[in-house]
């Protein structure tokens, strides 16, 4: 997660809207605040410039790209601002892609034309392609989320020839060809690649995926004001968690409270040669609150687990069976299983047998993950409302082979659903999807996390939540959010090089101090 990506820590703006319902709130806006249109995109074209100029001296050379429709006109407001602020070095290329621009973005092209110095260049389809200096700054405001369909000709070969010579790309909102709800069918080589994307009020679900990195580059939300009235009350499935939300589901914990009052999970885990697996979820679960841990390792981790986590008890069980009876379950307020079991034939017998007797949710990951996939009928025996935590190579084994983040997040959309449990989805953006068919992206977390191990502590965060009380629900989303935090925390005392597994759970207890304590 790139560091200044800035967002209003306002809980109503976790929510992802698609275009029609963005539309739908600009129109709001307009009609209730009220203001005309033209100056709610005077507002946007300011937030763009306070933005650059935070970031650019006014030595800098700007070329802007504006299209016809209102993301031109966003783009043919900024270029005056900037002129007007100063910034000496502007010119403007004014793509017509379609005969009839937008009735702002004639506003604001006539409002830019009426500045003597400013160069405005008009583009129409066929002409020479415009010469680009490597120095300077492109503002690509050709295409906005609105976009339909893939671009193609000569307007394909523009997108192209800026990305072939530009050195530095802001694009405003959504860069040019990429679609900002559904981006299956894209055209890759058609979209701009932005170093940096300053978008509108809300993040696009395209923002999110892997594939679409190379694209979005880092990105940054600028709030424009749009009404908080309509934000508050429209309905959508896809959420971007904020410190004040998760803050909000803490439990606080009673002076008088004891050991027993925090749950007392049941940790599966390790085996020959995979023991810090069993030690990592085991020190991740102890460092997220639980009261009791008891971790079920094989006679060969014992010596290790004894003195790497002396905190927890050990079950120690050669044959994996001895395990899985109804009586001892009733023991464990939570169940989780799967880091570093391995696939052997007991282990597939023993998450058999757990799954036959036992009924409330329970946390998978990693091998059992794996062992689910080559076992699909033991799939149906999963608790309702579990928490699957496989990454993209899991899941995948798990459901199908996917082209795409998108594709895959349909499929995770629809397990959560067959399964009735909580699939988090591992990586840059950890989406969590509800059995209800709801999807929360994480917003914490840094590519110094992608590192052996991490997965694990990861585990035991979530099955630790679990066996305090917390429901599933707000288990994975808090857990995903403190193991991301953790890791941002540990990531700026060490850099993402360094980083480990171990410095996520030593910066657990700094992670729930600074989210408690937070504004």
């Amino acid at each position: 997660m790139p560091k200044f990506i800035r967002l209003n820590f306002n809980i109503a703006f976790m929510k992802i809207l698609c275009v029609s319902q963005i539309r739908e709130c600009d129109a709001f806006t307009i009609d209730n605040e009220p203001i005309l249109s033209i100056d709610l995109m005077e507002r946007a074209a300011s937030r763009l410039f306070e933005w650059i100029a935070l970031n650019y001296d006014k030595n800098c050379s700007f070329v802007l790209f504006a299209g016809s429709g209102n993301n031109g006109g966003d783009a043919l407001a900024l270029a005056r601002l900037l002129y007007n602020s100063g910034f000496a070095n502007v010119v403007l290329y004014y793509l017509q892609v379609v005969d009839t621009a937008s009735n702002d973005c004639k506003t604001n092209y006539l409002r830019l034309n009426k500045l003597q110095s400013i160069t405005v260049i008009d583009i129409h389809e066929n002409d020479p392609l415009p010469n680009i200096d490597k120095n300077s700054i492109i503002i690509d405001g050709i295409f906005g989320s609105g976009l339909s369909r893939s671009v193609s000709g000569y307007w394909s070969k523009i997108i192209k020839h800026i990305n072939l010579n530009a050195t530095t790309i802001i694009s405003i909102d959504i860069p040019s060809g990429l679609f900002a709800d559904n981006n299956l069918n894209d055209n890759k080589g058609e979209i701009i690649r932005a170093k940096h994307t300053l978008t509108f009020q809300f993040p696009k679900k395209a923002f999110l995926f892997a594939d679409n990195n190379e694209f979005v580059g880092y990105w940054i939300v600028l709030d424009i004001g749009l009404s908080k009235e309509f934000i508050s009350k429209v309905e959508t499935s896809n959420y971007y968690l904020q410190s004040d939300y998760i803050r909000s589901k803490i439990k606080v914990r009673n002076k008088f409270a004891h050991k027993g009052n925090f749950g007392h999970a049941f940790l599966v885990a390790g085996s020959y040669q995979k023991t810090g697996a069993a030690v990592l979820a085991a020190q991740g679960c102890l460092r997220s609150g639980v009261g009791l841990l008891t971790v079920h390792v094989p006679q060969s981790a014992y010596v290790i687990m004894q003195t790497a986590v002396p905190e927890a008890m050990l079950f120690i069980d050669e044959t994996e069976l001895s395990s899985c009876s109804i009586e001892l379950f009733a023991s464990y307020s939570a169940i989780g299983i799967g880091p570093g079991i391995g696939k052997k034939s007991s282990m597939q017998n023993a998450l058999q047998r757990i799954l036959e007797n036992y009924t409330k949710p329970m946390v998978f990951d990693a091998d059992a993950l794996n062992i689910l996939s080559d076992n699909n009928e033991m799939l149906k025996l999963v608790p309702k409302n579990s928490i699957l935590t496989p990454h993209p190579g899991e899941f995948d084994r798990l459901t199908k082979k996917h082209i795409s983040g998108n594709d895959r997040l349909v499929s995770q959309i629809e397990l959560s659903k067959t399964l009735q449990c909580y699939v988090v989805l591992k990586g840059a953006y950890t989406s969590v999807s509800t059995p209800n068919g709801d999807v929360y992206f994480n917003s914490t977390g840094n590519s110094g996390m992608a590192t052996a191990g991490s997965g694990d502590v990861l585990t035991g965060i979530i099955l630790s939540l679990l066996a305090q009380g917390y429901n599933s629900k707000y288990s994975a989303l808090l857990g995903v959010y403190l193991h991301g935090l953790s890791g941002d925390i540990a990531e700026k005392r060490i850099g993402p090089e360094a980083l480990i597994a171990s410095d996520i759970i030593n910066s657990l207890g700094n992670a729930f101090i600074q989210l408690k304590n937070s504004i």
